[in-house]
């Protein structure tokens, strides 16, 4: 939740703006803080350049409209294909499913991760109090081992 919060302040918006507000708002950011504008200091420019991006590309990932045209591979992952690895670390579950899809929920506490990795069956323990119960995106294997 620290990093869908912070993204959001980065830019400046709130969990109710929609996909086109938060383009624009990128778009101004990004033209805000283009590397050319500050030939004094370009490095600067261009780190803060890198994580607007990051951060909209965070937040388009999590936003409702994304996660409604995504909602069919969604369900048929979690409720057909098996976990086949996961990994929590700072609030944040990830999950890698036999299908190929991964994906990762943000504020899990600790106290229902332990009660997950100690239940009897992980998936349906998954299925009743994680999936539904989190904010989520689609991640790729790539991205994890980058972060």
């Amino acid at each position: 939740m620290k990093k869908i919060i912070g993204y959001r302040k980065l830019l400046g918006v709130n969990e109710q703006t929609g996909l086109q507000e938060l383009k624009t708002t990128y778009r101004n950011l990004m033209k805000e803080w283009h590397p050319d504008k500050f030939p004094d200091n370009p490095e600067l420019a261009e780190a803060k350049s890198r994580h607007i991006i990051e951060a909209y590309h965070f937040l388009v990932s999590i936003a409702p409209e994304t996660k409604a045209a995504t909602l069919a591979a969604f369900t048929a992952t979690t409720t057909t294909a098996g976990i086949t690895d996961f990994e929590y670390k700072n609030e944040t579950l990830q999950m890698n499913f036999a299908d190929g899809n991964n994906y990762e929920w943000f504020g899990v506490p600790k106290a229902l991760y332990i009660k997950m990795v100690n239940a009897p069956a992980i998936g349906r323990f998954a299925r009743r109090h994680i999936y539904s119960s989190f904010p989520y995106r689609s991640f790729s294997k790539a991205e994890a081992t980058a972060n």
